[in-house]
Formats: structure tokens, sequence, C-alpha cells
């Protein structure tokens, strides 16, 4: 827990106030991410508040004038809240314990509570909410990026009956993992509700609702972003569609992704502009096509300044990336079949490459071994040794970043010859290899710990939930989630 930031809302009702004041007092609450929200000595009161902001715990007595710590458990059960449950007592009668463990009480307390007992209590319930709230997450972040309406619906709060509502979203990357999302939210906006999903230790969705698209077009400014620790932020369009959500995150992330272009902290709106990446594309078809590679590193350089200019993003990076591939693979089929040249989507690019530089960088030197005829400057003994030597060395730091550009500098290797003897030695790309790895040490880490997903995520190499999904899914045909429950 991030102390200062609390993450769980908890509202303490007895009748008497003394008792209040004893169960406020022994709780350390922020050190463990909660914040006490309400306390009342009326259980009529308390359960109107109940209904209102849905605390995630509610320590109550079990034995009250109004109502009974029991009765509220058993409307808030009835109602389908989420909120659980500490019944608090002076009664040390074994069927009030029993009855209220039967209603789905976390724990049973007697007062006056034990300061001894207090500290790993609390530090269990910690535990149990965070677990709790991980497990939800992934359901919702699995519905809004599967574009199930249903789903959709029935996971994401605020959303029955709710026609007219108008969905943006945005996809945060911070750069630490001190993460404070309030400062984001403007205090006090009632026209906007707003969920937040946590996709990975550094990002965050943000899930913004309102009646009209005014309430949706609210600016940050990159002053106040780095106030609150964020790095980039990506910002949607807008849609009417619950099942546009998927299509919301994808736009949000291609967005945030314009660090990968400019190294630069700050706020993008969706904007696509492939119609400028075209006379990029004909200037490579050009050169390829017609073996003009005099002009490639003018080519190149003018390649970064003219995306720079236009403030192109992560959708135009994309889309230059395949259709070169086309070229290239159309033209030189036989000289590049062992290359790493496949279609990528914007999360392969930001897992194989740096940024923009390093990709340009790795077209030129494709383009430059199609021009030297892939003529070595070592002998191939001595790529061998270097070769394997690198081998060693992904093997024991997989879980790191990990980037050809640097480690072909690092092995006095050309990376695209790099690629080559990926393919030619163990069948498969640098890429292929770094995830089976990765994800040969999640499978690991799912039968053998109790880890959270996230937790393996990090582990195992990915920062990113979703993105650790995909490839996990992609890997073993299966979520890690599925994969743990199966015992396979």
């Amino acid at each position: 827990m991030v102390r200062g930031i609390p993450l769980y809302k908890v509202m303490i009702v007895d009748d008497e106030s003394w008792a209040i004041k004893g169960i406020r007092n022994a709780f350390d609450w922020e050190k463990y991410g909660f914040e006490v929200t309400g306390q009342f000595t009326s259980a009529y009161k308390a359960w109107d508040a109940i209904q209102a902001s849905e605390p995630d715990l509610v320590f109550t007595d079990i034995r009250m004038p109004d109502i009974s710590g029991l009765e509220l458990m058993k409307r808030a059960k009835i109602q389908g809240l989420g909120t659980e449950f500490v019944i608090v007592s002076g009664y040390a009668e074994f069927e009030y314990a029993q009855e209220a463990l039967r209603y789905g009480a976390l724990d049973y307390f007697l007062k006056p509570l034990d300061v001894d007992m207090t500290d790993p209590f609390i530090a269990k319930l910690a535990t149990h909410f965070s677990r709790l709230k991980a497990a939800r997450n992934h359901l919702l972040l699995d519905a809004l990026t599967s574009g199930d309406e249903d789903d959709i619906r029935r996971l994401l709060p605020h959303t029955d009956g709710a026609a007219d509502r108008h969905y943006q979203v945005l996809a945060v990357y911070f750069g630490s993992e001190t993460k404070d999302i309030r400062k984001l939210l403007p205090s006090g906006e009632t026209s906007v509700t707003t969920v937040v999903v946590e996709a990975g230790t550094r990002k965050m969705l943000v899930v913004r609702m309102a009646e009209d698209t005014a309430g949706l077009e609210g600016r940050w400014t990159d002053a106040a972003l780095m106030e609150t620790g964020i790095h980039s932020m990506g910002i949607s369009s807008i849609s009417t569609e619950l099942k546009h959500m998927g299509k919301l995150i994808k736009e949000a992330d291609l967005s945030a992704s314009r660090v990968f272009l400019e190294n630069a902290a700050g706020a993008a709106l969706y904007e696509p502009k492939l119609h400028l990446v075209k006379p990029c594309i004909a200037e490579m078809s050009r050169i390829i096509q017609g073996n003009q590679f005099e002009n490639l590193e003018e080519y190149i350089q003018g390649l970064q300044n003219y995306f720079r200019e236009h403030r192109l993003g992560m959708g135009e990076v994309v889309y230059l990336w395949n259709q070169a591939m086309g070229i290239l693979v159309n033209a030189y089929s036989e000289e590049l079949k062992d290359m790493e040249l496949e279609f990528l989507n914007y999360s392969e690019i930001k897992e194989r490459f740096e940024h923009f530089e390093s990709l340009c960088s790795f077209l030129h030197d494709v383009l430059a071994s199609i021009r030297q005829g892939n003529s070595r400057s070592l002998q191939e003994g001595d790529i061998q040794s270097c070769f394997n030597r690198m081998i060693a060395y992904i093997d024991g730091h997989f879980e790191e970043k990990l980037y050809l550009k640097d480690l072909s500098a690092q092995f006095y290797i050309n990376q695209v010859y790099c690629c080559q003897l990926f393919k030619k030695h163990l069948g498969k790309t640098f890429s292929e290899y770094v995830s089976e790895l990765r994800i040969r040490k999640a499978r690991e880490l799912l039968k053998q710990t109790d880890l959270s997903i996230e937790e393996i995520a990090i582990e195992a190499g990915y920062v990113d939930y979703y993105y650790f999904n995909k490839v996990f899914k992609k890997h073993c045909g299966m979520t890690p989630t599925k994969f743990r429950k199966s015992g396979l």
C-alpha cells in the first residue's frame, strides 16, 4: 500500500459513540490503504449512507436498538451491494458469531478491541481487499477489451439504464509505481462519472461517462500531469456505444504512445493522420523497387523529422512499419526470409523497439544490408562466439527490458544479421525466443506460487498486464487466470 492514497472506504456503525471512537483509533487505517468516510450511531442513517456510497467495508455492532448489524448485512446482500462487513460486539455468544459468518461477515471481533491484534487484523483485511479488487479488475478489463456489451454493462458501474451515455477512455502511464489518479479527475465534477481500471504496474485506464459530449471535453496541461506522476496520457474519441469500449481503449493507448516518438511527457488526443504517411511509403517504395540506396541515410533522417514536424502518432508508426514490411518482403523475399520482418501491432512495436529512432535504425540496417549484400565485418567463428554470449545473456536477463538494437551493439553483431542467426540456430525470431522464456517463467509461477497475475507479469518481464494477458493467451491458448484454475 502507498501511504496517503486511500484505496478502500470504511464506515463504522455503533449506537455508542465511545465504541466508534475506540474502533477508529485502534487501527492505522492510512497505513493499509483504508479511509474512514462515515461513522454513525444511528443504524437507519448508516443504511442510507451505505446505499448511497457503497463503502468497501463496514465495521458494525451486532446489537443496536434500531437495526442490528446482521440486518444491515442482510439488506446489503439482498440489494446486491459489494460492501463487506466486520461484526464487532461486546457479546461472546458463539451463536452470534456463527450467524454473522453465515451471512458472509469477514470476521467477528469482541469489544474492547485487543490492541495487539489490530495491526495483523487490518493487514489481513488489506490483503483480502487487494485480491478482491484484482479479481474484479481482471474481469472488468477483459470485458472492456472484449467488446461484450452484456459483460460490460454487468461489470462496469453506472451503466444500467444509461441509454444516453457518452463514453471516453484515458490511457494513463505513470513514471513510477506511485500513482495518485485523484488529482487528474476534477473535484466536485458531477456531470462526469469515472471508473479507474488497473492495466499494469504503471498503467491505468480511466473510463469517463457523461450525458453529453461537453462534459468530456476536459483538457489537461503537461504541468498538471507531472504533479500526479503521470508520464503520458492518451485521450480517445467519444462514443455512445458500450461495444466500442475496446476501440476507445486502443485509441487512448495509441495516443498515449506518442512518447514512443517524442520521449516527452504530456497528453495527446486521438487524431488519426494516416494520409500523411503515404508520401513516406511512396518514397520508400521508390528506393527499394528502384534499388536506389545512395540517399538512404538522408531518407531515414528525413523520416524522423517528418514524423516530428507533423506530430504523427503511434497509429501512423504502425501503418509505416506494416507498409514497409509488405514492400520489403515482396521485393526481397529470399534475401530477407530469415529476418524478423512480420506485421506488428502497436503493443508489439513498443515491446520490440525502445523508441521511433530505434525502429528507423532497424529499417536503415535492413536496407543497408540489402545494399551491401549482407557482407560481414567479423569472421564466422567470431560471430558465433558473440552470438552464444548474447544468448547466455538473454537467458539470464529475460525479465528485463531487452532490445535487439542494444544487444547487437553490446555483442558486436549487426542487428539485421542477429535476426538471421536467431532463425538459423534457434528456428525462431528474437522476439519469439524472449517471449517463450517469459511465458515459461509465468507458467511456473502460476503453478507454484499464489502471486497475483500482475505480480507474475512483472516477474516474467511484462509491466503491461493487458499485453501480458494477450501474449500468454497466444502461447497457451487461455488467459493466465484460466491457466491457474485449470491446474495444467
